[in-house]
């Protein structure tokens, strides 16, 4: 076994889009294993847009020049507690290094089922696709039939809002997205009706040639003219789904969304943001839901993978300027020997 590991700190804040100098490898020696705690190699990494708002000056945000923390899947080396045998894989939020001291409490069982990649448990069965899950069956309350536009469609939320919706029955399902490729990738394989290059022009009016009649709910991980132009497309007890604000990460002083707010209490909306954190106990729930549609077809996992730790500041960077189609993971390169 080696005996050094690899671990990422922000060394700086970022005024803007990060570059990879806010950023450094450390190496160190393999801690030591205290009783009671295991020593995880980690095998798969997610880099997700809400790093990106730790990496400031905020509560609860990132400590510079120390361990970045993220969700990682790693298989158990080393342990001092029989909660944790040596082979077994388990998923944790110590991630942005390549091995992490973790106690049973910081750990969650992995299931496995026939047919379904451990990628997924970072993606559709992850955080990524419970805050779709939870988004639609929650908070907006998706009746069948209804009409859906998501923003940012084609990163990790977004790809499994579309899917998701599609199975719980949606009527019209638009989404947002930054190239025409995105565009076309998504309404071929995703499932949705409509999808514009937001790049195109003012949001309101290509939201209203791909939706001409209105929507229902929107599921905003953007923010920004999407949002002020989903308002106004809204219909009369309309939703609105705010689970991320991508479009001002890089941008703090860019001023907030204009919109009619009259459009609120006319239109009888509903406005609502969550944290998926707080719908842990919904997990189960999305097993169910999910897992059968994975195995049977029905439902496929968007991913891009990146190959390589050294690649995980690469992989982020290229997140934020949305150069991913569904969620993006990184492999440890082991695993790509191995087929995993």
């Amino acid at each position: 076994m080696n005996d050094t590991m690899l671990i990422v700190h922000q060394t700086a804040r970022p005024q803007g889009f990060p570059t990879a100098g806010h950023f450094a490898f450390v190496e160190s020696a393999l801690p030591d294993i205290p009783a009671g705690s295991a020593l995880v190699r980690n095998l798969y990494w997610s880099v997700d847009p809400y790093h990106r708002e730790l990496m400031d000056d905020v509560p609860g945000g990132f400590v510079l020049d120390a361990p970045l923390e993220g969700r990682s899947i790693g298989r158990v080396i080393a342990s001092r507690t029989p909660r944790l045998p040596e082979g077994e894989i388990v998923f944790h939020r110590r991630g942005w290094r390549t091995h992490a001291v973790v106690t049973p409490e910081e750990t969650r069982h992995l299931p496995r089922f026939d047919g379904v990649p451990l990628t997924a448990y970072l993606s559709l069965l992850g955080g990524t696709g419970l805050t779709a899950y939870v988004g639609l069956t929650r908070i907006a309350r998706l009746q069948e039939g209804e009409d859906v536009f998501v923003s940012a469609a084609a990163g990790g939320v977004g790809t499994a809002t579309g899917r998701f919706a599609r199975l719980l029955g949606a009527g019209r399902l638009v989404g947002s997205a930054g190239s025409a490729a995105k565009a076309e990738l998504l309404t071929r394989e995703v499932g949705y009706d409509a999808v514009f290059d937001y790049h195109d022009g003012p949001a309101a009016d290509l939201l209203a040639k791909a939706a001409p009649t209105g929507i229902d709910v929107f599921v905003d991980n953007v923010g920004g003219e999407q949002l002020a132009a989903a308002v106004g497309a809204l219909r009369e007890f309309g939703r609105v789904v705010r689970i991320g604000t991508i479009s001002q990460y890089n941008a703090p002083d860019a001023p907030p969304p204009r919109f009619d707010h009259a459009d609120i209490v006319e239109k009888s909306i509903r406005m609502e943001g969550f944290l998926v954190s707080n719908y842990r106990d919904l997990q189960e729930e999305l097993y169910e839901f999910a897992v059968p549609h994975l195995q049977s077809g029905r439902l496929a996992v968007d991913e891009t993978v990146v190959d390589g730790f050294e690649h995980i500041v690469d992989a982020f960077l290229g997140m934020l300027r949305g150069r991913n189609t569904g969620k993006i993971i990184v492999r440890d390169r082991a695993e790509v020997t191995a087929g995993g």
